[in-house]
């Protein structure tokens, strides 16, 4: 099992990338699409050296509006477990762990679990095709670059965070858990 990290998060990793260098880039580009796509690429090179580590166990967890992938905005349930699931789809590991995932969240949608997959591909559509290739249900959304900068995602991939009805971090995991490890996850529901 990944191990787990409980110490509160250190200060930011200065890259030498910073987003006004990014913006700069795209400028001096003239606003091609190469010029975007590079661009794109130095916001994400930034964004990745500066992830926090994993949140505090005990730390409460506090979600900025989003909407999933179809559309809808998603509601965390007030006083429900709070699952958050960091994941892409070109992670081999992500791959491995989410059919797990799913699992989970078929046998526990019922008891109140709140689950959010936040996808961090490219596109928003690279990940709906993957959940529908997959047949997976659970409820995703795209982590665009400019909604993590109000909520950051932690160093490495996959990321599983989970709140208690609190929304008190009872487990912060990164890096692919196991079948038996995600199971043993609803005993802290």
């Amino acid at each position: 099992m990944p191990s787990r990290q409980s110490p509160p998060a250190s200060a930011p990793v200065d890259a030498g990338i910073d987003r006004r260098q990014a913006w700069l880039w795209l400028a001096l580009g003239g606003f091609s699409v190469q010029g975007a796509v590079q661009a794109q690429a130095l916001s994400e090179a930034a964004l990745e050296a500066q992830a926090p580590d994993l949140p505090a166990l005990g730390s409460v967890l506090r979600l900025p509006d989003i909407d999933l992938l179809d559309g809808t905005p998603f509601k965390a349930t007030a006083g429900q477990p709070l699952l958050v699931y960091w994941w892409a789809s070109t992670c081999p590991f992500c791959a491995l762990q989410s059919p797990s995932m799913q699992a989970l969240w078929q046998a526990q949608k019922s008891r109140g679990l709140n689950m959010l997959a936040l996808a961090v591909d490219k596109t928003p559509k690279a990940a709906a095709d993957y959940l529908k290739k997959h047949g997976y249900s659970f409820p995703a959304a795209w982590a665009s670059p400019l909604w993590r900068r109000q909520f950051a995602k932690p160093k490495g991939l996959p990321v599983t965070l989970l709140a208690d009805k609190q929304q008190k971090l009872v487990l912060a995991e990164k890096g692919q858990m196991f079948p038996e490890d995600v199971q043993d996850m609803a005993k802290l529901i």
